[in-house]
Formats: C-alpha cells, sequence, structure tokens
C-alpha cells in the first residue's frame, strides 16, 4: 500500500524500547480505627476518612469510591487499597482504579501507578472500557513523559478483552510527533490492522503533520492522494501543516498552490489559522506587503481575522520601520480589545525614537502601561534620550511622559 511505503520511505525502522522504571519501595501504613495522639491534627484527618474500611460494616462500591475520593493525601492510596482488598466484601471496579490512577498522576507518584498496574493485570473480576485505557496513555504519555509505557497499554488491550479505536491510536501517533520520535511512527502505523483500527482522516493528519516536521514534505504531499483510498476527506488541518512546512523553506509558489487546491479542487474553506501561517511566512521574508494583501482577502473572503493575523501584520510595519502605519494598526487593535504584545511595543518604542516622533511615543507609553507591561530601563534611556536630544521644550515634554 502506498501509504506504507511513503511512511516507511520516511522514517527509519527502530526497535521501541518499552521500558518502565523500578519501583521504589513503598512504606505500607497500618489503618487503624484508633487515632494515633503522636500524630498532627491534619494527620488525624486523613486518617478519618479511611476508618471507616476497618470498620465490619457492608460497603458498597459507590461508598469505596466515597471514601477514596476524600483522600486528600496520595501517599494512603496504595495502602488503603491493599487493606481494602482483604475485606469480605472486596469489590474491584473500574472507576476505583481510575480514581487511583488519576489522583496518583496528579501527585506525579508514578512509580506507585506500575504498582497499581500489577493488581490490573492480574484482575479477572473486572471489564475496562477503552476509555480507562485512553485515560491511562494520557497520564503516562502527558504527566509522566513514558512514551513508551503508553505505547505499551496500547497493544495490551486486547488482552483486556477491549479493543482500541482511532481515538487512542491517534493519541498515540500524535505523542510520537509531539516528541519528535519520528523513527517510531512506522512502527506504530502499520500495527493498526492487527489492533482492528481503521485509518482515519485524523490519523493521516497527524502523519502528515509528522512529516512536514521532519522536513519530508514530499512524502507528506503524496499522502494526499491517500486520502480517497482510505474513503476519506482531508480537511483544514490537512493543509495548514503542508503550508506552513512549505513557508519554513521560502518556497511560497507551493504554499499558495496548495491554497488554491484547497479552495477548488477539495473544497475546503481555510480558516484564519492557514492565513496566519502564510501572512507570517511572508513577514519573515521581509514581504509585508504581500501579507497586507492576504489581510484583505480573507477579509472578502468573509474569514475574520484573530488578535494574531493583525499581530503579525504589525510586526511587519514595525520590521520595516513603518511606524505610523503601526500605531494606526496598533490603534485599531486596542479599539477592537485586542492586545498587542510587549515586543511590538519594544518596537514601536524604539522605532519612534530613531524618527523622534515624541507625541506618537508618549502614546504608545501610556497604552503600554495600561495594558500591563513595564518598560525596561535600556528602553526608559532611549527614550529619555530622545526627548532631551529633540528640542529646547524636552523638559515638558520628559516631565509629561514620567508622569504618564
Amino acid at each position: 500500500m502506498i501509504l506504507r511505503r511513503l511512511v516507511l520511505s520516511a522514517t527509519s525502522n527502530s526497535n521501541l524500547r518499552r521500558r518502565s522504571k523500578p519501583l521504589s519501595a513503598y512504606p505500607l501504613r497500618l489503618l487503624s480505627s484508633s487515632p494515633d495522639r503522636h500524630k498532627p491534627p491534619q494527620q488525624h484527618s486523613v486518617d478519618d476518612k479511611l476508618v471507616r474500611l476497618s470498620h465490619k460494616d457492608w460497603l458498597a462500591p459507590n461508598e469505596v469510591l466515597k471514601i477514596f475520593e476524600n483522600v486528600k493525601d496520595p501517599t494512603f492510596l496504595i495502602p488503603a487499597y491493599k487493606h481494602y482488598s482483604k475485606r469480605k466484601d472486596y469489590q474491584p471496579t473500574e472507576s476505583l482504579y481510575a480514581l487511583l490512577i488519576n489522583k496518583l498522576g496528579q501527585a506525579k507518584m508514578f512509580d506507585e501507578i506500575e504498582e497499581v498496574m500489577k493488581t490490573i493485570n492480574l484482575e479477572k473480576r473486572c471489564r475496562f472500557s477503552e476509555e480507562f485505557f485512553y485515560n491511562l496513555m494520557k497520564v503516562y504519555g502527558n504527566l509522566a513523559g513514558r512514551i513508551n509505557r503508553a505505547i505499551e497499554i496500547l497493544f495490551a488491550m486486547p488482552s483486556f478483552g477491549c479493543w482500541p479505536s482511532s481515538k487512542s491510536f491517534n493519541f498515540v501517533l500524535n505523542l510520537l510527533v509531539s516528541a519528535k520520535l519520528f523513527d517510531e511512527i512506522h512502527e506504530i502505523f502499520v500495527s493498526a490492522p492487527n489492533l482492528g483500527v481503521e485509518i482515519d482522516a485524523c490519523c493521516l493528519n497527524i502523519l502528515i503533520k509528522g512529516l512536514c516536521e521532519s522536513g519530508n514534505l514530499e512524502a507528506a504531499l503524496q499522502l494526499l492522494d491517500e486520502f480517497p483510498q482510505q474513503k476519506t476527506r482531508p480537511n483544514v488541518m490537512t493543509f495548514s501543516p503542508l503550508i506552513r512546512g512549505f513557508c519554513n523553506k521560502g518556497e511560497f509558489e507551493g504554499a499558495f498552490r496548495l491554497l488554491e487546491r484547497m479552495e477548488k479542487e477539495e473544497g475546503i474553506e481555510p480558516d484564519a489559522i492557514t492565513f496566519n501561517i502564510l501572512i507570517s511566512g511572508l513577514r519573515r521574508k521581509g514581504r509585508v506587503e504581500e501579507g497586507i494583501d492576504l489581510l484583505e482577502r480573507m477579509k472578502l473572503k468573509g474569514c475574520q481575522p484573530n488578535p494574531g493575523t493583525y499581530q503579525e501584520v504589525l510586526y511587519g510595519l514595525l520590521d520595516k520601520k513603518r511606524n505610523l502605519e503601526a500605531k494606526e494598526m496598533m490603534s485599531q487593535m486596542i479599539s477592537w480589545g485586542m492586545r498587542p504584545s510587549f515586543l511590538s511595543y519594544k518596537k514601536m518604542v524604539l522605532g519612534l525614537c530613531e524618527t523622534k516622533s515624541v507625541v506618537e511615543m508618549d502614546w504608545v507609553l501610556r497604552q503600554m502601561v495600561y495594558h500591563g507591561f513595564v518598560p525596561k530601563p535600556g528602553m526608559w534611556w532611549k527614550v529619555v534620550g530622545c526627548v532631551v536630544g529633540k528640542n529646547s521644550d524636552s523638559q515638558v515634554d520628559l516631565d509629561r511622559i514620567i508622569h504618564c
């Protein structure tokens, strides 16, 4: 299949090192219904929430869940669970395991999560949904940074009688792209049929993004032909990384050809992000006027510019030292409730200092302070030098600016 061949040619095969960190020794605390008088008051409050686990009263699963929800100190979770597992009314549930993993994840107690997973691997009385494994992969991938463990969970799902959907599969693919682990993408991708996952537009978009970020635009472009073969359609998120890739290489003809294909052949309307990518790319190459024209074009098409659009045009005007036009753009942004960046204020002030435009600089400094930015000492020295060196009325101008 062309899709596998393209991904394989763009990435090299490598064996995933699926390892987890060794478990640290964990001091078990004994739960008791009688409080320890030597412990501080806060410790009493934590023990009090768990004291019901030592009573002989029968506990329903929802009652157990409430007990563990109220535990504030995560170091009590594992000992409390072990204590509960010895009770006659012990009934493991997905909700309880999910609660333990989420609390331990928030506390960054990832080795303790491994201890929970050992129990889950031996669990025969509890069925788990895809949502459980999806959240578990999020904890490993996003919080712990253990991407290999997230991959292991994905491949272990069928052994629990739960087959992953494209949601879980695409999450792992996106983890690899975000971490720039491009060499591992192929091994995961070709496993889709074995996992029963159907390739969808989101999966192809992730692959295109990864290929673009790795600099392989040719393979990414060829993936566009794979959409109809997979009986799916590209969308605006398909083309944005491709256009960004061409802009980063300074190949604007290719970028605009993609924009045209996007609109005319695929019938996809570009959004503000797509236009922002083009305007930003043009600005970085000094093609400010084309960026301004593109801003007007997107307005005519009914695409509403966002603050990022105007900020890129503002940067372009400042880069070209078109300070008065930049001040007008900044004034419009402020009137529309937008907040120009500190860098744009800094560039504006320094540019106005060069032209000794004291009145305009006074306005910019006032707006800068109003929006919560504090001019640094170096900027103040530039301002003072500009005002003092301008004319004999400099003291009046300086007093006005200092008391802004």
